[in-house]
């Protein structure tokens, strides 16, 4: 996109944004004579009911926000029958006289009984893993068929029923992303690599706000999982999220009564886990409140050496002042120690290995090809502060203030396959690899730190009869990292020699051989960077049944310069970010279709331009910032009372501004005019058939090419774009008499094959398609919960990777049980 069609973008969005209220003004009317209901609706544990409907039929509905409020304005003098409902706790419906120009107070507590003291509408099929309303997504409350963007959520009884001690397994559950690279737990870089829609990302998000975490993403304090599709930089800015989307982690909160539940787990690979969570009001009023989420973890490896060792504890302490006034404080502290996943990189193009896939290298699937010691610690040490308040009874204030840091000290091990010839120097040994390289990466006292302030204004109102839901937002990110990267060379070893001793390759070794030298390679990333932004973003209700979203992003990024490899000088861009949706509803609260517009971009410092005047010295140039724009449509479906609901869509996303080697001088030379192409569809269901019976399933494909690029992978699918076809499903069912609360649960993961090599250089590359099955069988009980689950059932042997080949875990048991208190 040249700079004239940026600035066009952007006028036409601010218009349409401008518009949009305008066309709102111009319809204005008075209510007075009117009257209004508000109240609030909480859980029986005396929690906010969140996203629960409030709806008086045929007239008028809401919905309840994050701190249990509603309110429906502008209703004639009257009397009325309002009824709040929501999947999986009871509806209850109650009557109330409207008086003009008062407002009447009604408010409700739901739970899970069979009987009220009112009349209640009891919900027997419970679509209990429905559950997608979020204030994350669209940064307000904003319901899943009202939102053009697509979007999956993995709440607390799905992670509960399939036993999920991490955020990795929370993911299967989730179409069209797949796992890509192992947590290192290195400082700055150490997450999980994920893919969705053609693009890496990470998990950084947390409330919608930063928060990484170097090694394996625990799920002690998960509430849900919220993955968010497509470009999403309008929103969420370009650190945290990817062209393909994001992920959040939604966090518990404190309530106010006690409860405590203690875990114990153990399993294969010398699993053992301990974890607690404890919540309990400090004070008589019960006005702040305490909860604490805290486990130890330890798993040995499949292979026969390896580890990861983590501990984590996540203290949290609301503080609700009064019906306006909430203040939230809490921390993830997280500490671990492991020996880095065995990850096999290429270094030398297929074809001189003599293979195209794994069967084909001479590779020990359960040898880690190392001795003992080669380990690592890190640390990732979060907190957060959220103040929210009630400015009017339609506008509410949220201020959000996150510091994370992160820590790593270590060795991490890495292998690539050598071919014979380069070992023999014997041309008659070549396109065979029987050899191995043995090598360290370690990181010494890295830390990556993270600060970040939001402040976002939510606006509920009406103008006319059009109503609107505003966020208006401001955001200040900065980042200080200071990672000192460095590794050297072992050895070579034979990989066809049997009773071959491995265990040199070790922690004392390594130590010793970087103490009677420098190492091999250093590679320090130290630099700091600041980003302001703002943005606002609107939902107008033209009709009861028709809404558009109209949103834009002004977005400051500063490099203050520093060093990555080589010398970053400091450089300064202002991104601007649109975003646009409609939504129409065929049928109110059951179907609705959807189009939507997403952008997200990427910032560039210089880079050297061709000199056609003299061809052998570039001139250096500014870049401009990396653009990618999604256009998407489909339907989103609630029917049968919430026992069926599900998304269909399909997207196309355009990368452009892609720096390449310039042709004209290839190796000295870039030109910004690359571009890339990803588009595909996804499906995702999720039902309640029969009493007892849930079922999950998804479903994607994505074609992604280079379409100007290198002549090295141009028309080409990238290799960091994960397998194109990917289907997941969960399928349960819970005795409901005789045994009640015994359940069991069967799940499939299917990925295709993956082209982890792709370029006429390298040639192709791939890992095998593969089919993991897994299960769980529990019995749930208010006070107690008896769980044993199956990983990996078939002991499939599969790799994962981008670039790189990483052996997954074979099939594994564990048995967990817990007790609760309250």
């Amino acid at each position: 996109m040249n700079v004239k069609k940026n600035r066009a973008c952007m006028k036409a969005w601010t218009s349409a944004v401008v518009l949009l209220f305008l066309f709102s003004s111009n319809v204005f009317s008075q209510t007075k004579g009117k009257g209004t209901i508000q109240g609030t609706v909480k859980t029986s544990e005396g929690k906010p009911a969140e996203f629960v409907n409030i709806i008086i039929k045929n007239i008028k509905n809401t919905v309840v926000d994050v701190n249990g409020d509603y309110q429906l304005k502008n209703l004639l003098p009257g009397n009325y029958e309002i009824t709040a409902s929501y999947h999986g706790l009871e509806s209850q419906s109650k009557s109330v006289v409207v008086t003009a120009n008062q407002t009447a107070i009604v408010d409700f507590i739901l739970n899970e009984s069979s009987q009220q003291l009112k009349e209640v509408v009891v919900q027997v099929n419970v679509n209990k893993f429905s559950k997608k309303e979020t204030p994350y997504v669209s940064k307000m409350p904003l319901a899943n068929l009202e939102n053009p963007q697509v979007y999956q959520v993995v709440n607390k009884e799905l992670l509960t029923e399939q036993m999920i001690f991490s955020v990795d397994d929370a993911i299967m559950n989730t179409p069209g992303i797949q796992k890509m690279w192992e947590a290192t737990g290195r400082g700055g870089d150490g997450g999980t690599y994920y893919n969705t829609r053609g693009f890496i990302v990470q998990s950084g998000l947390r409330n919608g706000i930063a928060g990484l975490v170097t090694n394996q993403v625990d799920a002690i304090n998960l509430e849900r999982m919220e993955v968010i599709k497509g470009p999403s930089a309008t929103l969420f800015g370009s650190e945290l999220s990817s062209y393909g989307g994001l992920i959040n982690r939604v966090t518990k909160k404190p309530f106010d009564t006690f409860n405590a539940e203690l875990s114990y787990s153990t399993g294969s690979y010398d699993f053992n886990r301990v974890s607690a969570d404890v919540n309990t009001p400090v004070d008589k009023a019960k006005k702040l409140m305490f909860r604490l989420n805290t486990a130890y973890n330890y798993e040995g490896s499949f292979q026969d050496q390896g580890y990861n060792r983590s501990w984590a504890a996540t203290p949290s302490l609301l503080y609700q002042a009064n019906d306006r006034l909430s203040i939230n404080l809490d921390a993830e502290l997280y500490e671990g120690k492991n020996i880095g996943k065995q990850i096999l990189f290429f270094y030398f193009p297929a074809s001189a290995l003599g293979a195209s896939t794994p069967d084909q290298l001479n590779v020990d699937y359960n040898q880690s090809y190392m001795g003992e010691g080669l380990s690592q610690e890190s640390r990732s040490a979060n907190f957060f502060g959220q103040i929210n308040y009630k400015l009017a009874d339609n506008w509410t204030s949220s201020t959000n203030l996150t510091s994370s840091n992160s820590f790593s000290n270590g060795f991490s091990p890495y292998f690539y396959l050598i071919p014979d010839d380069v070992v023999t120097s014997n041309p008659a040994d070549a396109g065979k690899a029987n050899y191995l390289a043995r090598a360290d990466q370690s990181t010494g006292d890295s830390e990556n730190s993270i600060f970040q302030i939001q402040q976002n204004f939510n606006g509920d109102f009406k103008l006319g009869n059009l109503r609107n839901r505003i966020v208006l937002g401001l955001d200040y990110y900065h980042t200080n990292s200071n990672q000192n990267f460095f590794g050297s060379g072992f050895d070579v070893v034979p990989l066809n020699n049997n009773g071959f001793d491995f265990s040199s390759f070790n922690g004392a070794n390594m130590q010793a051989k970087y103490a009677t030298g420098d190492p091999d390679f250093t590679y320090p990333i130290v630099n700091k960077i600041n980003i302001y932004s703002a943005y606002v973003s609107n939902v107008l209700n033209l009709t009861e049944n028709l809404n558009v979203l109209a949103a834009l992003r002004v977005d400051r990024f500063e490099n203050k310069g520093g060093t990555e490899g080589g010398v970053v000088l400091p450089f300064k861009q202002t991104a601007f970010s649109p975003k646009f949706g409609v939504v129409y509803q065929p049928v109110k609260d059951i179907l609705s279709l959807f189009v939507n517009y997403q952008n997200g971009f990427n910032n560039k410092g210089t880079y050297n331009a061709y000199n056609a005047a003299d061809p052998a010295t570039p001139v250096p140039l500014s870049a401009k910032p990396e653009q990618a724009n999604q256009v998407e449509g489909g339907v989103k479906l609630d029917a049968l009372q919430g026992k069926l609901s599900g998304t269909v869509s399909y997207y196309s996303i355009k990368v452009e501004d892609i720096l390449r080697s310039d042709s004209r001088a290839p190796n000295i030379a870039q030109i910004q005019d690359g571009t890339q192409v990803s588009k595909g569809i996804e499906m995702d269901f999720i039902a309640n058939p029969v009493v007892g019976l849930n079922l999950i399933a998804g479903f994607s494909y994505n074609d992604s090419k280079m379409e100007k690029a290198d002549a090295d992978v141009n028309g080409r699918r990238p290799a960091t774009a994960s397998s194109p076809y990917l289907a997941n499903l969960w399928l349960s069912y819970r005795l409901q008499t005789v045994v009640k609360g015994l359940g069991a649960g069967l799940g499939v993961n299917y990925a295709s094959d993956n082209k982890i090599l792709n370029s006429v250089s390298m040639g192709e590359f791939t890992l095998p398609a593969y089919t993991i099955l897994g299960a769980t069988l529990f019995y749930d009980k208010s006070k107690y919960r008896i769980g044993l689950k199956a990983d990996n059932l078939t002991n499939e042997r599969y790799y994962i990777g981008y670039s790189t080949m990483n052996p997954q875990k074979l099939r594994s048991f564990s048995a967990s049980v817990s007790y609760k208190f309250n």
